[in-house]
């Protein structure tokens, strides 16, 4: 991999679309303050958020990759817990398909925000979704807006306590939400010209397969990269994940997951500090279209 130009970049950012701190024209300013090179908004489930900065206009000197995470299930018979996500990047934010589809997922969303904050009422939690949404402000609200109001009227200490505890998988008030397919995630990207990048390998366990044969099965139905680079992988992961990706004729891509304030440990470009994700892999990508 080429270091030698020095050029970052970040290719998975959250604004207040979905459930980032930053809007769109501030992920913007802060990423050219930060000389970043490159970057993509990679909203949960919307395209709002690069739609937003595709029209006010991209600044010239900065690229900027159309950008959306999917949440999905993995392929059968794949089995796994924890955050299986699919990146989609380069895509045309007009496609009909994907706009549709996104919609119906937004939907899914909201009406799953009632049904956890009756679960946290019977619980005695005294929250409204009204307070959720006032507190919240526009875009998409979601289980950390809703951890966050709880945090804020001294119900948790954290936000992690209140996932742990309450809001998590398996939890008491934990509601499940509507997902796309692994294949239908993948060819709706790929039906938009975009190009599916399987999110944060590390952030979920296959539970009885090995990850290469994951790897296998989600390359025959379309998917054409790994987020390789990512703060909570070890070098160990990366290491592993970057030699697949060259195994299977796979792109590489990388982020830091940046959310604002929602993980105030995280920043922009560079993670905890000593992250980095080089500019070649922009390239690639551009290139692979």
């Amino acid at each position: 991999m080429d270091y030698s130009d020095g050029r970052r970049i970040d290719l998975h950012i959250h604004s207040s679309a979905s459930d980032g701190t930053f809007s769109p024209d501030e992920i913007v300013a802060l990423a050219k303050k930060l000389n970043l090179s490159a970057i993509a908004i990679t909203d949960h489930d919307t395209i709002d958020g690069s739609k937003e900065v595709i029209q006010k206009g991209i600044p010239f000197d900065f690229k900027f990759l159309t950008g959306v995470e999917i949440s999905a299930d993995p392929p059968p018979p794949f089995s796994c817990s924890g955050s299986f996500h699919i990146l989609g990047y380069l895509f045309r934010i007009d496609d009909d398909t994907l706009n549709k589809t996104l919609y119906t997922l937004q939907t899914a969303r909201r009406n799953r925000n009632p049904k956890i904050i009756e679960l946290l009422n019977k619980l005695g939690f005294d929250i409204t979704i009204d307070e959720v949404i006032d507190f919240t402000g526009e875009g998409q609200i979601g289980r950390p807006h809703i951890a966050r109001l709880m945090m804020k009227k001294g119900f948790v200490e954290s936000m992690d306590k209140a996932f742990d505890n309450y809001l998590g998988r398996g939890k008491p008030a934990y509601v499940d939400k509507y997902r796309l397919g692994c294949s239908e995630a993948i060819e709706m990207i790929t039906g938009a010209g975009g190009i599916p990048v399987l999110a944060h390998p590390s952030l979920f366990t296959i539970e009885n397969k090995s990850f290469e044969e994951l790897i296998h099965v989600l390359k025959d139905i379309g998917l054409k990269g790994i987020e390789a680079y990512y703060p909570e992988h070890s070098e160990n992961n990366t290491s592993y994940y970057l030699e697949l990706a060259r195994k299977h004729g796979l792109l590489i891509t990388g982020g830091t997951d940046f959310h604002g304030s929602m993980k105030p440990e995280i920043n922009m470009g560079s993670g905890r500090g000593d992250f980095y994700v080089p500019y070649i892999l922009y390239e690639n990508l551009v290139n692979s279209i």
